[in-house]
């Protein structure tokens, strides 16, 4: 077996490797091992989308902008709604 073996690894960094490769694998090793992670369900920032849905919405096209960034029509709905409560 050699260092690069993916059957040397425990199975989270096997997977790891086989996705990424196995350099990939070793820095996420080094720089999290230990620790519990949680990745979000969301990729992107939810105050960044926020805001861009504020800057796209034209008051027609609340459906279009709940299917192009993947959140319900009522949490967009309420993305503007928060932001317009924010103004004095």
């Amino acid at each position: 077996m050699t260092e690069n073996d993916p059957e040397l690894l425990n199975t989270v960094y096997r997977e790891i490797g086989e996705a990424l490769g196995m350099d990939a694998a070793m820095v996420i090793y080094q720089m999290f091992r230990g620790q519990q992670i949680s990745f979000p369900t969301r990729f992107f920032n939810p105050s960044r989308i926020q805001q861009i849905v504020i800057q796209e919405y034209d008051g027609t096209n609340l459906r279009t902008l709940a299917i192009k960034y993947g959140y319900s029509e009522k949490t967009v709905r309420r993305m503007i709604r928060e932001r317009l409560e924010e103004k004095p």
